[in-house]
This record gives C-alpha cells, structure tokens and sequence, in this order.
C-alpha cells in the first residue's frame, strides 16, 4: 500500500508540473503577444508622427511668393538664404527647388560642402510625381549625401496654373532608428517591395524579407532608391507559428502596417522570455507540490497519532477550548471599548487640526497685504513732503477692502468655489499684483519683466484670489533668487487655443527634483525655520482649482524654475 501511495503521487505530480508548464507557456505566450502589440502600435505612432510631422510643409512652401519667383528664376541668391533659414528653424536635413528638369537651382545647404545645387533629381519618384501635379513621397539613400531620408515634394505653380517647378524637402530619420537601438527591443520596417528601411539592428538595413521580382528591382534601380546596395535577404529562417528563428535564438513576430505610406512595421520578441516564464511557474509548482506532500504526509501521521490519543483528550480539550473562547470574548470586548475610545480622541484631535491649518491659512493670506500697507506707510514716512499721501490713502483703502474680503471669503481648505464669480481679463490681474509687490521687488532688488499679449485673456473667476496666486508665485520666486547673482523675474501672459497661459519664470535654485504635487502639500517649505510656513502653493492650488485651471512647474535649463498657470479662455461673443 505505500509501494502504491509513493507511485501514485508520483505520475499525479508528474502530470501536475506537465500541466502547469503547458498552462503557463501559453499564458505567457498570450501576454507576451498582447504587449509586443502594446508596443508595435507604440513604435507604429512613432513613426508616423515622425513622417507627418512636416508633412503638410512642401504644400505650404509651394505657394510662397518668394519660391515662385525663384522657381521662375529670380532672386535666387535671397531664395537660397530663406530656404536655409527654414531648413534650420524646423530640423530639417534639406528644402530644396527644383526646376522642370529636376535641376536644383536653390537649396537650404547652398554653402554646404555637399550641397544639392546644380544636382538633377530628375529621376527620383517624388520629382515626377510633382510635376504630373500630385504630391510625391519617397524614401530612399541620397544620391547627393548617401545619407538615407523620406523626401516629400510639391508642384510650384505660378498664377495661371503652370507648373515651374517642384518644392522638395529631405527628412533624416536616423535620430529614430537610433531611439529605437536605445530602447534594447527589436523593431525594424519595410516598405512595399519587402526592403527594410529602418531598424533597430543596422545589419538588417537595406535586405530583403523576401527575394524581390525582376519588375520591382529594375523599378528600385530606375530611381536610384538604395544606391548600390545588393538587396540580398535577411539571414533568418521562419519557424512554427509564424515564429523567426535569427542566431539561435527564436522570435515571436508581431507586425502592422503603416497604410499611410505604404509600409509595414515589425516586432520581434524573444520566446525565451516567455519559456523562462514558464518554466519558473514549473519551479513554483514543484515547490507547492513538494510542500503540500509533505504537509499532507505530516498531517497524516498526525491525524493518527491523534486518533489513538482522541478517547483520552476529548474532555481535556473541550474544558480547554471553553476557557479560551471565554478569555478571546472578554478581550473582544475590551478592544472594542479601546476602539470607542480611540475613535473620539482621533474625532477631536481632527477637530483641532482643522482649526490650525485654518488658522494658518488666514495667518499667510493676510501677510502680503499687511506687508504692502507696512510698506507704504515707510515710503510715506520717508518722503513726507513730496509723497502723494491720496494715492497713498486710495491704495491702503484697497488693501483693507482686499483683507476685509479674505477673512470673509477665506474657503480654501474647507468649502471652496462658492464665490461669486465674473469676467476679469488676467493682464488685470497681473496689474493689481504688482501693485503690492512692487515695494518687496525694488527691496530684494528684483528685476521685473512682463511680456503680455495683445489680446485680452478674458477668464471667469475671482480677481482677488488670483491675485493671491500670482503674489505668492512671486514671492516663491523672489525667495529663490536671494543667494542668486543676478536677480531677474519674468512674468508673461499669452492665449494659447482655448487657454490663458501665465508663467512666472525666475533665476533662483531652481525646484530640484521636486513635483508640484509636493510642493502643494500644506507646511511643506524649503525656507528656514521662521521664514515660511509652507501654504503658498496649497492655497495657490486650491483657488487654480477653483477657477478649473491646471498649476505646473518645471526647471529651467539655465538656471531657476517656471511656474505655469492655465485658466480656461472666455470667448465673449459666446458669453452675450
């Protein structure tokens, strides 16, 4: 009988390991496949945002007086400076026009060692595609450079419909192709005849995924595509599955195409991956089955040594079991009775604790006034014969009129957004602020510069909250800059689509590697003991919550930080 029990076990627990190893592989497989689509459609958007990024350009460059009449053969010398500036300004390796011919008679490296004047594209696809009227796209190696790129090319047309020429431009993508190779995975494209043209893994370059036709290769030579290049096929073989088998090792191939240009992108991932997987589920088995036989052997042993101990231990163990279970309901009842209790004093200690931060709260809204009426009165004091005391008296009446409203609309932390809100334009805003900073910026010696849009950026909310938004943005910012040599401030206002944009960017230390979400938390300061109490930011966060805006910050590569406020835009015809 244990003969038997030991073989038993063992074909059960052989078939359990097969089991989970057959189970867990194709769970893994199935993952495995899932997040090489996750990522052949991440590498699939990456492309095409790279490829349609100046897509739309040559169609924008064709119908620029100054090309038209270069393409007509004036001002050649000017055309070749303006293409040189475009090509610069957007990233671009060359724009460059061509004639009827396809002779480059003007190109952004004009004064480049290897420059396209006076080459003839006239072969190239896109050349001929512009001048039959239709836009050309075409990908290949430069016959000019040797340097690969996706060229684009639009007719130029002058005003009776004629076509003079073709604007072209060349885009480089090897800063993709070298992300791709950073990124550790294995990705690569072909185009429509099955040549890869990008790829992770440079050797592929240029080969083929497929013996190419005779019709495709006289095509692929016609126009020059891939310069001398043999063309000769990848070194790998099709496994199971559609599987790759590529130096010993066996790949999971996970494809999609790129219809927008004709294209086919592609994913390789490791099957070994998913074999380790498996096989360390196998290895997690075997341990849970070895555990449970021995749990379940020790169990068994026990189960009868306590059969024969049962007839005397019954009573013994039920008396025990009583007093237990008597001792367990009398603790039960006294952590319940510790519970009660806990429960209150964590209620009143909450009670407390919003009372302070509440405190705390009206303690810093209030300090930036008084800090403004202080300084007044110290400018009035100093220059009491010549000091218009009426402006003086006009601005202190505001400002008690401004804390009057803070105490009584002070909601930040307990039931915000209840203000009566209206349409203020922001540069409004910005004028009420500087106000009351301006005596704490000429003190810190802080220069200020503001940069403000034309048009208005009219918002709904409550202006003298914002207000406080932007003095405590500015006084974080003049805080920062106090061990700074040069001391500059710089406040600026645009429209942005649907938005009012206002950034407050300084020279300070900058925020480290600090989120905004940390800088939010209440009491969370970088000052000295004494010099800040934290809340800045916090009530900043909840009155841009208020106004359903967005509060960022970010270092600045020279130096010091910017913070970034956006408030959603009020079109005022929509408002009437």
């Amino acid at each position: 009988m244990r003969n038997r029990w030991i073989i038993l076990s063992a074909i059960v627990s052989a078939l359990a390991i097969g089991l989970i190893y057959f189970a867990s592989y194709s769970y893994f497989k199935t993952d495995e496949l899932q997040r090489a689509q996750s990522r052949v459609s991440l590498y699939r958007s990456t492309l095409i945002n790279a490829l349609e990024r100046f897509y739309h350009l040559p169609f924008i460059l064709a119908r620029d007086p100054f090309i038209i009449e270069g393409a007509a053969g004036k001002d050649i010398a000017g055309l070749n400076l303006r293409l040189e500036k475009f090509s610069r300004q957007s990233g671009l390796e060359a724009i460059y026009l061509l004639d009827t011919t396809g002779l480059t008679i003007a190109a952004s490296n004009h004064n480049s060692p290897i420059t396209f004047i006076n080459q003839n594209y006239g072969f190239r696809p896109y050349f001929k595609a512009a001048m039959a009227g239709k836009r050309g796209t075409f990908f290949g190696i430069g016959a000019t450079t040797s340097r690969p790129g996706y060229f684009i090319a639009e007719p130029v047309y002058n005003q009776e419909g004629k076509i003079l020429g073709a604007i072209a431009l060349k885009l480089e993508l090897t800063e993709l192709q070298q992300a791709w190779k950073s990124g550790g995975e294995t990705v690569f494209v072909s185009n429509k005849d099955g040549v890869v043209v990008l790829s992770s893994n440079s050797e592929w370059l240029y080969q083929t995924l497929s013996p190419i036709t005779k019709e495709s290769r006289a095509k692929i030579l016609a126009g020059k595509q891939f310069s001398n290049q043999p063309l000769e096929p990848v070194k790998w073989k099709k496994g199971a599955a559609g599987n790759i088998i590529y130096n010993g090792a066996t790949y999971m191939h996970v494809t999609s195409p790129v219809s927008e240009v004709g294209w086919r992108i592609h994913y390789l991932a490791e099957e070994t991956r998913v074999q380790e997987r498996a096989l360390f589920s196998v290895i997690i088995g075997v341990i849970a089955i070895s555990l449970w036989l021995t749990i379940f052997a020790f169990m068994r042993s026990k189960r009868i040594r306590m059969a024969l101990e049962a007839s005397q231990q019954d009573r013994r163990l039920l008396q025990a079991t009583n007093v237990k279970l008597e001792q367990e309901i009398e603790e039960r009842r006294l952590a319940e009775q510790m519970l009660e209790k806990a429960q209150s004093a964590l209620a009143r200690a909450s009670k407390l604790a919003a009372l302070g931060q509440l405190s705390a709260s009206v303690t810093h809204e209030l300090g930036q006034p008084i800090a403004a009426m202080r300084n007044y009165l110290t400018a009035a004091e100093l220059d009491n014969n010549n000091y218009d005391h009426t402006k003086t008296l006009e601005r202190l009446g505001a400002i008690v009129i401004r804390m009057e409203h803070i105490t009584k609309q002070l909601r930040f932390f307990a039931k915000p957004g209840e203000d009566q809100l209206e349409l203020i334009d922001l540069r409004d805003v910005l004028n009420g602020a500087r106000e009351l900073i301006t005596h704490t910026l000429s003190a810190n010696q802080v220069e200020l510069k503001t940069y403000v849009s034309d048009k208005p950026g009219i918002i709904k909310g409550n202006r003298l909250r914002l207000e406080q938004v932007l003095i405590n943005l500015i006084n974080n910012s003049i805080a920062a800059m106090e061990q700074s040599l040069i001391s500059q401030l710089k406040v600026s206002i645009k429209n942005e689509d649907d938005h009012v944009i206002l950034e407050v960017a300084d020279t300070g230390t900058g925020v480290g590697n600090r989120t905004i979400e940390k800088l939010q938390e209440p009491f969370h300061t970088t000052r000295e003991s004494g010099r800040g109490m934290g809340l800045g930011l916090a009530i900043s966060a909840a009155i841009v919550k208020e106004h359903e805006g967005q509060l960022s910050v970010e270092n600045l590569q020279s130096g010091g930080a910017r913070f970034i406020l956006q408030l959603p835009l009020v079109h005022q015809e929509s408002e009437t």
